[in-house]
């Protein structure tokens, strides 16, 4: 039974940026080298600026536009497409910006500075029976960095994070601060959420909170051609599921077919949540261990499949608090490889699209040899509020976990799958994230994202100088 917990603990992850490590490193002081947790970028900027005070996030601003110096704003750097940096650039260290600066329990409101963690709210909010409406799917990101990716969670009741922001105040090219919403410069909201730091430099955030709550899991296993039929008639509209999520199977014997949901289902137990502490991560060796048999061979794919599986459909009924189903574990996934790196993707596809999807995907990894650990399925409801929105339609959203080598042929091999993979999700009507690596093309980018070119004009047009750049924006913004 012990095993079990164990590897339970070990499996309850959400792969989302889900890595734990974070890696700005220097091999001069004069001329600091930067790279994102994939290792795949390494950069050399011009110098790297820890960020504590308001007044030092507008005089180093102005300087750099001053000077026609180029400034790439960073967080925990789990982007891995180069979004938060730039060669020669001045970095905006933001961890260090962190402060609560307001807090309304009664109003479920909170204002912090943009490298507050959502560790950091969770702790503060906890005691009031408050938690998050969405947040990253581990919560060691910092907020200003999970709006530029305009990240979605996994209840089912909130689209994106842009939805729980009610207000934020950014720090523009020319030094100028202003407050943005949806009614104050809405252009500009609609941008900077998922924006990608290329507007400027988000200061503080107010966001919306709601209550925390008892949950019980439910795990069903389906067929994945069962899913969509499942989720709308289950799931979609039921007020008593409060969160949900799905993992497809990658293991060689089952390869995208087998699927266990799981449901976070309203409790009816009625203890104060504030009594619960917030869980974490205490074992980490044995999960280490497995993912590791995973990554090396079929036999640990099916493996861990297995045993997963087998673990979760036992787990009915189990009852946790909503700010401790969204505190994933994450330190067993650092990863340390010299040849190799870990890279992810997420594809959206409409939920009606969702079985056939799942087959030419399957087409092309049968064909192709991509070492795939891990893909997890969750629902994002349609949303056109942002201008780089990825829900064109209520979508399945799948994230893959990728192993892959570090080599110029590595990389290559990966691009040429990717793109496989995007072209079979455009064909569907879906999209792709873009804060992973670079691999898909500026076309597919384009048809993925119809509002491309005028989120570029519209960079240029509030950043006439360029002075806010990264490497996504050098790559499809040109």
């Amino acid at each position: 039974m012990k095993k079990n917990v164990l590897l339970g603990t070990f499996l309850s992850f959400y792969l989302v940026g889900s890595y734990a490590s974070y890696h700005i490193y220097k091999q001069q002081q004069s001329h600091p080298v930067t790279g994102d947790v994939a290792r795949l970028l390494p950069t050399k900027v011009k110098e790297i600026k820890h960020g504590t005070t308001e007044k030092q996030l507008k005089d180093w601003v102005k300087t750099a536009s001053q000077h026609h110096e180029k400034i790439a704003i960073a967080g925990m750097q789990h982007s891995q497409g180069g979004q938060t940096y730039y060669p020669n650039a001045i970095i905006f260290d933001m961890k260090q910006y962190n402060k609560i600066i307001d807090y309304k329990p009664r109003q479920k409101e909170i204002t912090i500075q943009s490298g507050t963690t959502w560790n950091d709210i969770q702790q503060y909010i906890h005691k009031d029976g408050l938690a998050l409406q969405v947040m990253q799917s581990q919560n060691i990101f910092t907020v200003g960095g999970s709006i530029s990716v305009n990240v979605h969670g996994r209840d089912i009741r909130y689209g994106s994070l842009m939805d729980t922001v009610k207000s934020m105040r950014l720090l523009q090219a020319d030094g100028s601060i202003i407050e943005i919403s949806r009614k104050k410069h809405p252009e500009l909201f609609s941008l900077v959420n998922g924006g990608y730091g290329l507007f400027g430099v988000i200061l503080d955030v107010t966001l919306r909170l709601t209550d925390d709550e008892w949950y019980e899991d439910e795990v069903i296993r389906l067929d994945y051609r069962q899913y969509t039929a499942y989720f709308k008639n289950y799931v979609q509209h039921n007020p008593d599921v409060r969160m949900h999520m799905a993992r497809i199977s990658v293991s060689p014997n089952q390869l995208l077919t087998d699927m266990y949901v799981t449901n976070y289902r309203l409790s009816s137990q009625n203890t104060s949540t504030a009594n619960e502490p917030l869980k974490t991560e205490k074992i980490v060796a044995l999960p280490k261990f497995m993912l590791g048999l995973s990554r090396y061979s079929d036999w640990g794919k099916d493996m861990l499949w297995e045993t997963q599986k087998a673990y979760f459909l036992r787990q009915n009924g189990r009852p946790e608090t909503r700010n401790n189903v969204m505190r994933s574990e994450n330190d067993f996934m650092e990863y340390e490889s010299a040849s190799r790196a870990e890279v992810l993707q997420e594809y959206f596809v409409p939920v009606d699209e969702f079985a056939s999807y799942i087959d030419d995907l399957r087409e092309v990894l049968s064909t192709e040899k991509l070492n795939l650990l891990n893909i997890t399925v969750r629902y994002v409801e349609k949303d056109n509020k942002a201008v780089m929105s990825y829900a064109k339609d209520d979508m399945f959203a799948l994230v893959l976990l990728i192993n892959q080598k570090k080599d110029h042929q590595g990389i290559s091999d990966t691009q040429r799958v990717v793109r496989k993979m995007v072209d079979v999700t455009l064909q569907h009507q879906g999209s792709y994230y873009l804060p992973y690596y670079g691999y898909p093309s500026k076309k597919q980018l384009e048809e993925a994202y119809p509002h491309t070119t005028a989120f570029f004009n519209l960079k240029r047009k509030y950043d006439r100088n360029e002075t806010f750049v990264n490497l996504f924006y050098k790559e499809y913004g040109k």
